[in-house]
């Protein structure tokens, strides 16, 4: 089963998304400045991952979707990546960089199949 894995940073919290393998699947799409706002933001992740159709913004003249969505594009470098966007359009989650559509198509399903059951795991207090 995947989890929710929240860290302290200098500057606030962030979050990613761990895999059952404990591979991190995707990164929250910003820094909290409160741990509330940022196990708030696990929370849209659960919400809106599982049935978010993806647009494939890789393909020419792709469908658009609606919000929530996962859009899957290419970056500079040409590795093909995905963010997921919740109701309002803020990007909430994205991914690393990966060499094959294949590869990001599958990071996208194991967002949508760890998010929804992941538990929050809050960081150590020092």
């Amino acid at each position: 089963m995947g989890k929710f894995v929240i860290k302290a940073t200098n500057t606030g919290f962030t979050f990613s998304l761990k895999a059952g393998n404990g591979e991190i699947v995707a990164i929250g799409g910003e820094v909290y400045n409160r741990i509330d706002s940022c196990k708030n933001g696990c929370e849209s992740v659960k919400k809106n991952a599982p049935n978010a159709p993806v647009e494939d913004q890789t393909v020419e003249g792709f469908a658009a979707e609606k919000c929530p969505k996962f859009e899957m594009y290419t970056d500079k470098k040409g590795e093909f990546r995905f963010r997921l966007k919740a109701t309002n359009g803020q990007v909430i989650c994205a991914s690393e960089g990966y060499t094959s559509k294949t590869s990001c198509k599958n990071g996208i399903e194991s967002v949508k199949k760890n998010a929804a059951e992941a538990e929050i795991v809050l960081p150590e207090k020092k």
